[in-house]
């Protein structure tokens, strides 16, 4: 039986072991979990289906209970608590982070804080995408074992302090507690040598102790200490959950299928490491002192994606290992978020051609060559080739940084980054004293004069999304921030402007006007939230510093109860999208620092 109803994508908490996450809802149910791994089949997707796509449920036996979530401070460690007058219950989250063996344990401690209340449990697992049947055996009155009949034959293990029962394919337990019990539940491999459920408790409250040290020791070594701190931790945790400790990328997103307009059909799989997001990830994870994940992340561009050697063959995104297994198609089983379908896995984007890929690419080893350890020999060869490339290949269409499914076009955005790929080349040479094409700076000015005199509207007194457009486009908001132009030359001050009248409401920024039809989907979406920190980053370089500030204090207050966002933001302030999002916690970050550098006075005294 699956829980009525769908909850709303942001009354969700997050909860991780740094191979894969768990979305845990408002009101104690896990609603979404790919197991073992970010980009395996799914388990749990009741939130894309809430009949047939499975979930892990507790909570109090009764109606009316006010339902409030919070994580420990500085922790990933989830407080799901259920207060009434009969009683206060609450739910720990977590997942251990010592399982060095990609075990991703989940647990779930269930306490009564006051009164005697009575408890209902499900776990219902639904593998691979819900499409693989398995047998549920009770081995013992405390442990039940799901089989998958998938061609993966994955094992899991339901321990519990308390009976447990079976119902159909489901692990069901009924039980009370006094003021001060606790049952535990630990869902794992079904290799796994943990205690047997006699043992529980020690084990549970041992792990706990020891995932609230780890967070906690992690987030210490964050040297920012300026303004919103406990925001920024927030989102710094939020991005290393996103993180693999098994190969050092991020996930754009945890999730897959979760519309960006409900009942709409702009439904992606997220759940891949993006090359985009490397300059953002490694500028933001520099500035708050994280160099060891920088490194990883920039080992991993390095050794796993063998396309960085080969000229031209770059790809815009990739899995966790690197790799090009990213054939899209759809789960026509599932009925996905309150009706929005299709529901998709893969991504059909991973093989366009993308060109501003190869500006972040080398803006982000830049920056990593220049602040952490220089670069190798055989890594600037390859990258050399690549830049090659790139001045071969500058003035061709691509689909862009918004990946539309339209027909190319010559979008301002690649053009520019493709001008970043030479110029953080150039500066990496100069680093180094290796020899520099003189080819290069003439391709790097060629390409700068392209922009100012093909891609500025004289009528309307702005850059425009694409050669010939008279259209703008968010993504046009980081022309200051990578310097390409000056934040206040009169040119992008009155770019700026038309921004504001086009795509701007209030603190919510849109990424372009889909109705002119470029992506070539149908439907809508909300607001982008990573473009709304751009544009306050934006305002606070051009000297607007009171309205970047309270814009991006505004626009805190569109997180969700955790702290957390969405790719997007309804109409209604819902969010939207995958969910959380990468990009927007580093846009956060990236803002918080700016605003902060120039209340400060320190805007123009930072190395990074």
């Amino acid at each position: 039986m699956a829980v009525a109803g769908y909850l709303p994508i942001e009354d969700h908490g997050v909860i991780g072991d740094l191979n894969t996450v768990a979305l845990v809802g408002l009101n104690g149910s896990i609603d979404f979990m790919c197991f073992p791994d970010f980009d395996s089949p799914s388990i749990f997707a009741s939130l894309l289906d809430a009949e047939n796509g499975g979930c892990f449920y507790i909570s109090p036996a009764c109606d009316g209970m006010k339902h409030k979530q919070l994580y420990l401070p500085d922790t990933n460690v989830l407080l799901t608590r259920f207060l009434s007058d009969d009683g206060i219950a609450e739910i720990t989250d977590f997942m251990p982070l010592e399982a060095s063996d990609q075990k991703s344990d989940l647990i779930r401690r269930v306490t009564c804080v006051h009164g005697d209340m009575s408890f209902r449990m499900r776990c219902s697992p639904r593998f691979n995408y819900g499409m693989a049947a398995h047998a549920t055996d009770l081995e013992t009155e405390h442990e039940v074992r799901f089989s998958s009949a998938g061609p993966d034959g994955t094992i899991l293990r339901l321990k519990s302090s308390v009976p447990l029962k079976i119902e159909g394919k489901d692990a069901v337990a009924t039980f009370s507690l006094k003021t001060g019990e606790q049952a535990d539940f630990l869902l794992e491999r079904g290799t796994c040598n943990t205690p047997p459920a006699p043992d529980l408790s020690n084990f549970v409250t041992q792990n706990l102790y020891e995932t609230i040290n780890y967070w906690k020791k992690w987030i210490s070594e964050c040297s920012y200490r300026g303004r919103w701190v406990e925001i920024i931790n927030r989102s710094a945790l939020v991005l290393k959950l996103m993180t693999s400790s098994k190969y050092g990328s991020m996930v754009a997103a945890p999730t897959f299928g979760l519309p960006e307009e409900i009942g709409g059909v702009r439904n992606w799989d997220y759940r891949y490491t993006w090359i985009r997001d490397a300059s953002f990830t490694v500028y933001v994870l520099l500035r708050l002192g994280f160099k060891q994940e920088v490194k990883r992340f920039i080992d991993w561009v390095d050794k796993r994606c063998d396309d960085v050697g080969s000229a031209g063959y770059l790809r815009l995104m990739y899995t966790l290992a690197g790799e090009l297994d990213l054939d899209e198609r759809i789960l026509q089983h599932l009925s996905g978020y309150r009706g929005s379908k299709p529901v998709r896995i893969g991504n059909g984007a991973f093989d366009q051609v993308q060109l501003d890929i190869y500006g972040e690419l080398l803006d982000s080893v830049y920056i990593y060559d220049k602040y952490v350890t220089p670069i190798s020999y055989g890594f600037w060869n390859d990258l050399r080739r690549q830049v090659e490339w790139v001045c071969d290949n500058w003035q061709r269409e691509d689909e862009g940084i918004w990946e539309v499914r339209g027909g190319k076009k010559n979008f301002l955005y690649s053009r520019m980054m493709c001008w970043v790929a030479i110029d953080r080349a150039m500066k990496i040479a100069n680093n180094h004293s290796y020899p520099l094409p003189a080819r290069w700076q003439q391709e790097r000015d060629k390409i700068f004069f392209s922009i100012h005199q093909e891609f500025w509207n004289e009528d309307l007194k702005c850059f425009v999304q694409y050669k010939g457009a008279d259209t703008v486009d968010a993504a046009t908001l980081l022309m200051p921030l990578i310097r390409f132009i000056s934040p206040k030359d009169p040119r992008w001050l009155s770019t700026l402007k038309r921004i504001e009248e086009r795509l701007v409401s209030d603190a919510l920024v849109f990424r372009y006007r889909n109705k002119e039809h470029l992506d070539g989907l149908e439907g809508g979406e909300g607001t982008f939230s990573m473009c709304t920190f751009w544009y306050v980053e934006c305002l606070a370089k051009s000297g607007q510093i009171e309205k970047a500030q309270l814009y991006f204090e505004k626009m805190l207050g569109y997180a969700n109860h955790l702290g957390l966002y969405a790719e997007m933001l309804g109409l209604r302030g819902d969010h939207l999208g995958n969910y959380p999002q990468a990009f927007t916690h580093l846009g956060l970050i990236s803002a918080a620092l700016s605003i902060n550098d120039i209340l400060e006075g320190q805007e123009n005294k930072r190395k990074i």
